[in-house]
């Protein structure tokens, strides 16, 4: 069983900081605003050949404006319960104030080994701050800074001496999840739900407060013995209607899960209209020739008002340019065809992933051009497309040598691609599609 390193303390003294410096990713939210993280991030690292998977947790002590604080309170609590190491932060510079005394009676009732460690020591001068710390129990602190990256090194050997001995049976690696999965929307479609039902616990917050979700939340989950990774994203607005750092993270974050995501689950709520943050994501979708399943959730609530198949014209009149995407008609609340929009996914997965030989390719060039011949060039003369080949996957990338690459219209590019989805062993993925000249890279396009 992979160990967890748990960080926790009360709001602001750094945590995400901390947690994004010993994964060396930007993947917590760092801002000075309290109570910004509210569910437990996860990520799973190697730290000198031992593979753990970090936490971090909300602020302890936090009263949440929106209602939330027992829900934070709970994930806090689940990351105490599964905790292998603790990691208690402190702030140097704030000195010990009642709230880390609080902290530590609830660390001291978890039975885990502590390691104290004292964030926002940027230099020496602030390390005679450590001994304000005595009264917690728990030694001296090792002082570090996030920030300043001062004493990494130490802090990475003392939670390595604090980990349990390592069993035969753990993993030497962080293997690879097999597939990853992005959840993205607008606020209140039911991601979180979604997720909650692939992990089978509550493993994010789920509330009607639009907003819930702030981070990406990586998520990992089995199915049918094969590991997988969600990731979790915030709701979307409008871009007039972003009037907050979060806001702003939140449309970073959500670009960037669909840049690291496998396959992207763009999520519909049955009962609204789609909206212009739908269509943006699908353009950001788009511009990543990231496979994607339409998932319209909530379908318990307007089953009976609409028949699927028009809410999938409606899908495939908004999005005309993705008609190969499939749709999923979900009820996450009661994990109702949850597992067939996974298997949907893998479905997708495997196709971006196939390498059709060249033969066959050739083949199917033949027949399409032989259907619709290409434009002329500028000087009336036929364009010839001599050879086609794959050259990579995930998207399928198919190359095509041409006489004129420059006069092989836009129109005509679609149309090849669309043949190729008929053709091909890729009809619910998107295809990348390059014409050049004879010569390498002689008029690209």
């Amino acid at each position: 069983m992979i160990p967890q390193v748990v960080i926790v303390g009360r709001p602001n003294v750094g945590k995400s900081s901390l947690f994004n410096w010993l994964i060396e990713k930007r993947i917590a939210i760092e801002d000075p605003t309290a109570g910004v993280t509210r569910d437990r991030l996860v990520q799973r690292i190697e730290l000198d050949g031992r593979v753990i998977e970090l936490v971090d947790t909300g602020g302890m002590g936090f009263d949440d404006p929106d209602g939330l604080t027992a829900q934070i309170d709970a994930q806090i609590e689940s990351g105490l319960a599964h905790a292998a190491v603790i990691l208690f932060l402190v702030d140097v510079r704030a000195g010990l104030v009642a709230a880390d005394q609080e902290v530590a009676r609830r660390v001291r009732r978890s039975g885990t080994p502590v390691l104290l460690v004292a964030n926002k020591a940027d230099s020496p001068g602030f390390d005679s701050g450590a001994a304000d710390f005595a009264p917690l129990g728990y030694g001296q602190p090792l002082l570090v800074s996030a920030r300043q990256h001062r004493n990494r090194g130490p802090l990475v050997d003392a939670i390595l001496e604090h980990l349990p001995e390592a069993d035969d049976d753990d993993p030497t690696t962080a293997e690879l999840p097999e597939m990853k999965l992005a959840m993205v929307g607008r606020r209140n479609v039911g991601k979180s739900t979604f997720v909650n039902a692939l992990a089978r616990e509550e493993r994010v917050i789920t509330s009607p407060i639009a907003g819930t979700t702030r981070d990406s939340i990586d998520v990992r989950f089995e199915v049918d013995g094969k590991g997988f990774l969600a990731i979790d994203t915030p709701g979307l607005r409008r871009a007039k209607s972003r009037t907050s750092d979060l806001d702003f993270y939140a449309f970073h974050r959500a670009q960037r899960s669909i840049r690291r995501a496998d396959v992207v689950l763009l999520f519909f709520d049955a009962t609204e209209p789609i909206g212009k943050v739908d269509k943006q994501l699908a353009e950001t979708i788009t511009e990543e020739s990231k496979p994607v399943v339409f998932v319209v959730n909530k379908w318990d609530l307007y089953a009976a008002d609409v028949k699927k198949r028009e809410w999938t014209q409606y899908l495939r009149d908004t999005f005309r340019t993705m008609p190969w995407a499939p749709v999923a008609f979900v009820t996450a609340t009661q994990s109702r065809n949850v597992k067939a929009t996974i298997d949907k996914a893998q479905r997708l997965y495997r196709q971006s992933h196939t390498r059709v030989p060249t033969p066959r390719l050739n083949d199917v060039l033949r027949e399409v051009v032989e259907a619709n011949k290409p434009p002329a060039d500028t000087r009336g003369r036929p364009v010839r497309l001599y050879f086609a080949t794959q050259v990579e996957v995930g998207p399928p990338t198919i190359v095509i040598s041409a006489s004129a690459p420059k006069s092989v219209s836009e129109p005509y590019k679609r149309y090849l691609i669309n043949a190729f989805h008929k053709r091909l062993p890729y009809s619910e993925v998107p295809i990348k599609l390059l014409v050049r000249g004879k010569k390498a890279g002689e008029g690209e396009t």
